[in-house]
């Protein structure tokens, strides 16, 4: 019996006149998911577990918004045609890049408001993030977008006529980019919490660094099978992003790996012996 890889269709049910789509609930789902851990993981480092959801609820507001913003800002050829698609979220069109620009920033910005250690924060977020990404990225199999090149391959995937780009209507399987997407960000979140954490939980920032670059690095790939990236030029802006993103990782982790070593409890590093008085263990320090 041939098993054909194929989305069941974007409708999870009806209730009347409400209509509800598997991409809100993988996105809920994402987004309760990562709460949970972020919470759990701030209550086993003895951070104040309900600040740090504060900011992290506003920060996936802001992450949102800023992931759709970027989607219409770089397909406003389509939009700018049908506005009332703006605000179609549910329909699919969140750029991941934009939610990584906007939504840390007011993250950081709200920690910081709150008087929370901004570096011990990030890196209690990172897992949470990437597993989020790694639920959310099937609501693009439900609507049938975010897939590659035609393909062969057994794990290739069926796209209906109604979604297949014009120049492709012929054909029938495609690469399941998504899917590589999101195995590669089950596989971060994995390298994080197993590899990365035990090797760098005294340099605080430095799990933070480690998703921006990890999940760059395998984002810069999987956009090369895609066939909706968006273009600056003969360049695809996710590409140029995602080197961006390496970039910011590195510069950031030469520079929380160069800043003293802390033990866990403790925000900043410890004043170097020059006649300084070291800060009680278990006060936090501005910065």
């Amino acid at each position: 019996m041939l098993i054909v890889f194929a989305s069941p269709g974007a409708i999870a049910f009806e209730a009347g006149p409400i209509t509800v789509r598997w991409y809100g609930i993988l996105m809920a789902t994402a987004i309760l998911v990562g709460f949970w851990l972020a919470h759990r993981r701030a209550v086993e480092e003895n951070l104040p577990a309900d600040d740090l959801l504060r900011a992290a609820q506003w920060a996936v507001v802001a992450g949102l918004i800023g992931a759709r913003l970027y989607e219409v800002a770089f397909n406003w050829d389509y939009y700018g045609r049908y506005p009332a698609k703006i605000i179609a979220v549910w329909e699919g069109g969140l750029a991941v890049h934009g939610g990584l620009i906007v939504g840390p920033l007011v993250g950081v910005l709200l920690a910081w408001r709150l008087r929370l250690p901004i570096l011990r924060c990030l890196d209690v977020i990172a897992p949470s993030m990437v597993l989020g990404q790694a639920i959310g990225r099937w609501g693009n199999f439900f609507n049938e977008e975010a897939f590659g090149r035609p393909t062969d391959l057994p794990w290739k995937l069926y796209i209906s006529p109604a979604h297949r780009p014009p120049e492709f209507r012929n054909d029938d399987f495609f690469h399941p980019t998504f899917l590589y997407e999101s195995l590669w960000d089950l596989l971060v979140f994995v390298m994080l919490v197993w590899w990365v954490r035990p090797r760098v939980r005294r340099h605080p920032g430095a799990i933070f660094f480690s998703y921006i670059g990890l999940y760059s690095v395998g984002r810069f790939f999987i956009e090369s099978l895609r066939l909706d990236s968006f273009w600056l030029g003969s360049l695809r802006v996710p590409q140029l992003a995602s080197v961006a993103g390496v970039l910011v990782a590195v510069a950031g982790l030469l520079w929380v790996l160069r800043r003293p070593p802390v033990e866990p409890g403790e925000s900043t590093p410890p004043a170097v012996a020059t006649g300084t008085a070291r800060a009680p263990r278990g006060r936090r320090r501005p910065g």
